[in-house]
């Protein structure tokens, strides 16, 4: 296990971490429906409270913050683990793409889906290099169904948002190869990633059928029970995986044929980010615990447009 060193304590389901130029780390708290800058001594502050599911955080080109709100979640407490989400929310207030003001808190909701297909669990995120952002529509679970996911492609002015890949299983983690060319995505229940090819901003390169939304499998580790989550990737082009119940971080070559497990102490290990002046301080959040980790990572981070 690679050496921990806890940041912070006490957050209520901590995802989406970004590391600032400041130093300081904003996350999400899922539960607790806000958005938490962390400083580095590990003190805590409140930047924005957009209640519903805030998840997957990025830094855009006007220097805002966007949010995939995924409407809310039920959590349970897991004895000897912690908390964790389950069902979709009694007050469930419906998927939204949000740009948040850091400054001032105020929260602007930006998307709330397209005519044919309405956002249900906006989950992470990532922005090109032409000011525009993908996200992952994971969906809602409820007791006996749940909705199948999407990925989705938007401008940050709130002029297009499109569709690009469906059907999904509850697609998570998503990400951008380091010359900006392919686009990948984590499906958090089936433990699997995948690629597309991006022909230009907003439109994928599709194999044909039997994929059912075109992806190309990059990885797809067997043997036990996992499930993926958020990710980021290396400035070589290894795909960071957060995975959940096997919890770590899986580590995925481009090509798929080297995989190496990293493992954290805890089941949800939920997301990673990369900071620090040489991008080799790995951010974790350990969700299940309350957590948010650096790890010193013994490669670099690839740079995020917008932010580094």
């Amino acid at each position: 296990m690679a050496k921990v060193r806890e940041i912070a304590r006490g957050l209520q389901f901590p995802e989406g971490p970004v590391a600032m130029a400041d130093g300081s780390v904003l996350v999400v708290e899922i539960a607790r429906r806000c958005v938490t800058r962390v400083l580095p001594d590990g003190a805590k502050e409140v930047v924005a409270t957009p209640g519903g599911g805030p998840n997957g955080l990025a830094i855009g080109p006007d220097g805002m913050c966007y949010v995939c709100n995924s409407g809310g979640f039920e959590f349970t407490y897991d004895q000897g683990h912690g908390l964790r989400p389950a069902l979709q929310a009694w007050d469930y207030s419906g998927g939204r793409i949000e740009r948040i003001d850091l400054s001032s808190g105020e929260v602007e909701v930006l998307y709330r889906g397209t005519l044919h297909a309405p956002l249900r669990g906006p989950n992470d995120i990532v922005f090109d290099a032409h000011g525009g952002f993908y996200f992952t529509d994971l969906g809602k679970v409820r007791t006996r169904d749940w909705d199948r996911g999407a990925v989705f492609y938007a401008r940050a002015d709130g002029s297009l948002l499109r569709e690009v890949a469906f059907p999904m299983v509850t697609p998570n983690g998503i990400g951008l190869s380091p010359d900006g060319n392919t686009l990948y995505v984590a499906e958090t229940e089936a433990a699997r990633l995948w690629a597309w090819p991006i022909l230009e901003p907003g439109v994928l390169g599709k194999q044909p059928w039997p994929i059912p939304h075109g992806g190309r499998l990059v990885a797809a580790p067997g043997g036990r029970y996992q499930r993926f989550d958020s990710l980021a990737v290396e400035e070589n082009g290894n795909i960071c995986v957060a995975t959940l119940i096997h919890g770590g971080i899986t580590v995925v070559s481009p090509d798929g044929a080297a995989i190496e497990h990293v493992p954290m102490p805890d089941l949800y290990t939920t997301n990673i980010c990369f900071g620090g002046a040489d991008l080799c301080t790995a951010y974790i959040t350990l969700s299940n615990s309350g957590r948010l980790v650096a790890v010193e990572w013994p490669r670099p981070g690839l740079a995020l447009n917008y932010l580094n």
